[in-house]
């Protein structure tokens, strides 16, 4: 009951106030005789004392002034009051509502009344105590109010604040989610597409390359199910779902999925290969998955080429094909691109994506390998072993088994291992899907 009457008070404030401000006039006029003072003054005094109240939420301190003038002009004309009841709920507002300045000056304002009537009036000190003590536990009751008022309010901004940010984690997993979504499926799909038309082409024609092609199908299945396990085992918490994410070990594999589809892809690395932040691996897969799948989907391409290039302080991704330029940015509502920029930049390093000199379509992302503060623990990728710096070691060229050698060959002679995984049969795979599709126009 006692909640329900504050909730109605909470609504009808004006009507509140208006009760309190009767409230003390009448136990004003009674209190002190006015009632048998019949005088008009007295009312006055006693009216503006006390009425005045009806605006004290509004404008605290004008009030209490009001109501402390109307005080002591009941005072002079008929007596000293032990219990202004219109002066001490404005001093109990002041002090709960107004600044520290407006609270001061009543303080100041409200023993300067007090020394006044006690020196004019000429009543004992006690009676001068006992009306302090009054004010005092007026003044007292308004501030732990504001207190309270003051905490609560900070306790909301904080719950507040505290909601924003979770809302704002939210969002972000709900976009790495995306983003994992978008890669593993755009990529995966692309690929059982791909083979899915070429293999019934093949059933009657070379029934072992079309059983290859679905063992494909079922490979690249089986892969998205693992990856989305992985993507969505932070959603369920458990420890067994928090699998690594694949890294730049698993690039290799890309590649072998992106040969397997009818595109002769060449994977080389340059330098000498450092620790990684495991986030930065993550991304560098990422990056080069949805960069295939668009060749795949997009470009019309024959070849493709991913170039891994290490230095001290960073890791350059480049991804080239040859096929239409800038036919193969993405699709066609742009996430690709989008998820890739986002990826990079999350990992503090920068991308860029389009038409190649030479035609083609160029996708680059360059990773820094520093490990600043936010950054997570390095992947298990084998680093250099301390000491002065090193000379670049010779490029290493990763085939179709994802095991690189010593890039000494002659350039003509590297062409040919980087084009190993892929010539297996002029394409046949690759072609047939071709064919597939012309068949259906």
């Amino acid at each position: 009951m006692w909640e329900r009457a504050k909730a109605r008070a909470r609504r009808n404030p004006a009507a509140v106030d208006a009760a309190v401000a009767i409230a003390c006039f009448l136990l004003t006029i009674g209190g002190h005789g006015a009632v048998e003072d019949p005088r008009p003054i007295v009312l006055v005094f006693a009216a503006v004392s006390a009425l005045p109240l009806v605006w004290r939420q509004r404008a605290p301190f004008p009030v209490a002034a009001v109501c402390g003038a109307g005080s002591i002009g009941l005072i002079a004309v008929h007596g000293f009051i032990d219990w202004p009841y219109g002066q001490l709920v404005a001093t109990y507002t002041v002090a709960a509502a107004s600044p520290f300045a407006a609270r001061a000056v009543l303080v100041a304002g409200t023993v300067a009344g007090l020394v006044f009537t006690q020196q004019t009036l000429d009543k004992p000190v006690g009676s001068v105590l006992t009306s302090s003590s009054v004010f005092v536990a007026a003044f007292a009751l308004g501030t732990g109010a504001r207190a309270r008022r003051d905490r609560i309010a900070l306790l909301e901004e904080r719950a507040l604040r505290h909601a924003e940010e979770r809302a704002a984690v939210a969002a972000r997993e709900r976009e790495r989610i995306a983003r994992d979504m978008h890669d593993i499926l755009a990529h995966s799909i692309s690929m059982i597409a791909v083979q899915a038309e070429a293999g019934p082409l093949l059933v009657h024609r070379d029934p072992d390359r079309a059983a290859r092609a679905f063992d494909a199908i079922s490979g690249t299945a089986r892969d998205a199910l693992t990856q989305l396990r992985r993507a969505l085992g932070v959603l369920r918490g458990g420890p067994d779902d928090r699998a690594p994410q694949p890294g730049l070990d698993a690039v290799p594999a890309l590649a072998a999925r992106a040969r397997e589809a009818g595109l002769a892809v060449r994977v080389t690395e340059h330098g000498e290969r450092a620790a990684v932040p495991a986030e930065v691996a993550v991304a560098v897969y990422r990056v080069v998955q949805e960069s295939l799948t668009n060749v795949i989907r997009h470009a019309g391409a024959a070849a493709a080429r991913i170039d891994l290039t290490w230095s001290a302080a960073s890791l350059r991704v480049e991804i080239t094909d040859d096929g239409r330029g800038a036919a193969s940015a993405g699709d066609p509502a742009g996430h690709g691109l989008i998820g890739m920029r986002e990826r990079v930049s999350a990992c503090g390093g920068t991308f860029s994506a389009g038409t190649a000199g030479s035609g083609g379509f160029t996708v680059t992302a360059t990773m820094p390998l520093a490990a600043p503060e936010r950054r997570h623990s390095p992947a298990s990728v084998p680093g250099p072993a301390a000491g002065p710096p090193q000379d670049p070691a010779p490029a290493a060229v990763i085939g179709p088994t994802g095991r690189g050698s010593a890039d000494t060959a002659e350039p003509a002679e590297r062409e040919a291992v980087g084009r190993a995984g892929s010539t297996d049969g002029d394409s046949a795979v690759g072609r047939a899907g071709g064919r597939a599709e012309a068949a259906r126009g």
